[in-house]
């Protein structure tokens, strides 16, 4: 997306100020100040009259989506969210471990985050069920599966290994952040929907009989997921902490550092979780005072350790202004408006070489790439009241679905399929085929874990983007333009609305790779390809561009070991000031795998079986190629039905 000379203005200005905003408390800053266009939200008085946009959409689209008729909620669309989410948890998570057995560290922590976003849809749907007194579900049946659920985040808290994450890239670092951050707003919205009334803040339960006093006991208690807040919001502070010192400004003038033990390489998904987890701990973050197990990162200019933080505080929100500024400045962004993968420095390991500059560009487009940063932006939004950010998003938004071969103004695919030959692949547009989103690495089966996580992560990120746009609360001390906010928040919706057919399409492709078990497979396309013939595509024939150009596929195929990506040894008498620092691991076998399922383990004859019958089933099903179905594969079905719920179903 390109930088316009009102944003670049914009975000100095913002900058200019944040010197001074970080160090006053959150409840003390004019957020109005911190935008040069004239925002929604004010703490003073208001000194301009904002200018709301007319739409988040091109002309030629909002036209269309005006005359459409609201959605009506589609309470099937609802038990598909359950059903992969049943399938998600009793496949593949064991309650004795706190975990997803297969997934590894960082992937954990992105299904948790899935977790916790599903159970907040169902107690927000509970809503809409329970107004229905003709189609009403026994209140304990509802309980009794949010609190299962629950229990079992509450168990990954215990599973995850925190101490190892500890030790990784920056952005397992932070996808801990988000996870937590996400449980605290389950526990919000849950104890707001179900265990306050509208007046006086206490549980909706009324007294029992006569009992006054055994009735208010009951009445008064509060939603028992409270109890889990201050551990949540612990290590979520913790994680930020750790991540922050990730924040280097002696290269590239700014960003995120991708991973301390390799070359320096500032990349788009950990700058985008930098600035979404950064937003999200302004905006959710409670507030610790917790110094223990360990203490966060020491202030250079204090010999105590940092170990209390207020709620909104101020450091947040620069932390995330300064990191969007940095991110829309890099140059990021491809002919397609979509976000590349980073940027490495010309020359660093040549002693005589000075050059500081991001300048060596991978130009390989992934999809989680362009979905992280729709979190930073609605928070940006919700902190600051300027539409701009929103604005930036639907963008984004929009050129990813064009990237799948989708046209929104026509709500149908950018290709006549009609006429395609038998055993022949839909065009590539950058980030899927036949209006479906697609990796680089899924036609071929040849996605690592990694990659299959991917796609999941964007539809868990533009859910959150799209969720209906409120008005500050009176306590929070914020005023608001109800002309100019009451504009915006028709133009979002209609905007977010607009994206319904695409999604519906991605989900019935999506619905069709599920296996008799219910398990969503990773290629999404295969669900509309019913009448293929002959072999299912390669690396050679997949149509995507696997060249040089197209960049580096580190994510599914291994950071290359070259001069790019790691140091080459020097010898003793050689300055090191460029080296990165030693691996924590004393070999590659010990970095992240999961606790099992590790193939290589197994008997000689049993994998001669299983890779017989594997042999026969890939034949007839392309999702069972690679690494098949799994958890990653399960949490990337089970975003997407939830996407499709909230943005197109849900009341």
């Amino acid at each position: 997306m390109a930088l316009s000379l009102i944003r670049a203005v914009c975000l100095v200005f913002v900058l200019a100020l944040s010197g001074v905003a970080y160090r006053l408390s959150g409840t003390g800053v004019d957020r109005a100040s911190l935008v040069q266009e004239c925002p929604i939200f004010f703490t003073k008085t208001k000194k301009c009259d904002p200018i709301a946009p007319k739409s988040f959409l091109p002309a030629n689209i909002a036209s269309v989506e005006k005359d459409k008729q609201p959605h009506s909620p589609d309470l099937n669309v609802l038990a598909d969210v359950l059903d992969a989410m049943r399938v998600m948890q009793t496949e593949y998570f064991t309650a004795w471990l706190g975990t997803w057995p297969n997934a590894i560290d960082w992937t954990a922590a992105v299904m948790g985050t899935h977790i916790s976003g599903a159970v907040r849809s169902l107690s927000e749907a509970l809503v809409h069920i329970n107004s229905d007194r003709e189609s009403i579900v026994d209140w304990k049946l509802e309980a009794n599966l949010i609190d299962e659920y629950f229990t079992q985040i509450t168990a990954y808290y215990f599973g995850q290994d925190a101490f190892a994450i500890r030790n990784e890239a920056y952005d397992d670092i932070l996808w801990v952040v988000l996870g937590w951050l996400e449980a605290i707003q389950h526990i919000n919205v849950h104890s707001d929907l179900h265990f306050k009334s509208d007046f006086q803040g206490e549980a909706t339960t009324p007294p029992l009989g006569n009992s006054q006093r055994l009735g208010d006991f009951f009445s008064n208690q509060t939603y028992h997921g409270n109890l889990w807040i201050p551990a949540f919001a612990h290590r979520a502070r913790i994680f930020w902490d750790l991540a922050s010192q990730g924040w280097d400004t002696k290269l590239c003038g700014g960003g995120m550092v991708w991973n301390p033990r390799l070359l320096p390489y500032k990349n788009a998904i950990t700058n985008e979780l930098f600035i979404a987890a950064s937003i999200s701990m302004y905006l959710y973050f409670p507030g610790d005072d917790n110094p223990s197990p360990f203490y966060g990162a020491r202030n250079p200019d204090s010999s105590v350790p940092h170990a209390h933080s207020e709620p909104r505080d101020a450091r947040y929100l620069k932390a995330a202004v300064e990191g969007y500024k940095w991110l829309i400045g890099s140059n990021m962004t491809d002919s397609q408006g979509l976000y590349t993968d980073g940027f490495h420095i010309s020359g660093y390991t040549d002693t005589g070489n000075n050059n500081t500059k991001c300048d060596r560009r991978n130009n390989m487009v992934l999809s989680y790439n362009q979905g992280v940063l729709l979190t930073g932006l609605r928070g940006l939004w919700e902190a600051t009241g300027a539409s701009s950010f929103l604005s930036d998003g639907h963008k984004l938004i929009q050129n990813v679905i064009k990237a799948s071969g989708y046209d929104l103004a026509s709500d149908s695919l950018l290709d006549d399929l009609s006429n395609l030959p038998p055993g022949h692949l839909p065009k590539w547009h950058g980030l899927g085929r036949a209006g479906v989103m697609e990796d680089p690495c899924d036609a071929s089966g040849t996605c690592s874990q990694d990659g299959q996580t991917f796609k999941g992560i964007f539809f868990h990120h533009l859910t959150a983007f799209c969720a209906p746009l409120a008005m500050p609360t009176p306590e929070a001390g914020t005023k608001v333009d109800v002309r100019a906010f009451t504009a915006v928040r028709k133009s979002h919706s209609r905007a977010c609305s607009s994206y319904s057919g695409w999604l519906k399409h991605n989900a019935r492709a999506a619905l069709g790779t599920r296996d008799d078990r219910g398990k969503f497979g990773q290629w999404w396309t295969a669900g509309l390809l019913n009448s293929w013939t002959g072999s299912w595509p390669t690396m050679a024939n997949d149509g995507v561009p696997h060249d040089e150009a197209s960049g580096t596929d580190y994510r599914n195929y291994g950071v290359p070991n070259d001069t790019t990506w790691r140091a080459k040894p020097l010898p003793p008498s050689s300055p090191k000031a460029h080296l990165p620092v030693e691996m924590p691991f004393s070999s590659s076998d010990q970095a992240q795998k999961p606790l099992t399922g590790i193939t290589a383990d197994a008997p000689m004859g049993e994998l001669k079986k299983r890779q017989a019958k594997e042999a026969d089933t890939n034949a007839k099903d392309p999702n069972t190629r690679g690494r098949g179905r799994t958890v990653e594969t399960q949490g990337g079905g089970l975003a997407l039905l939830r996407a499709y719920w909230k943005i197109a179903h849900a009341p």
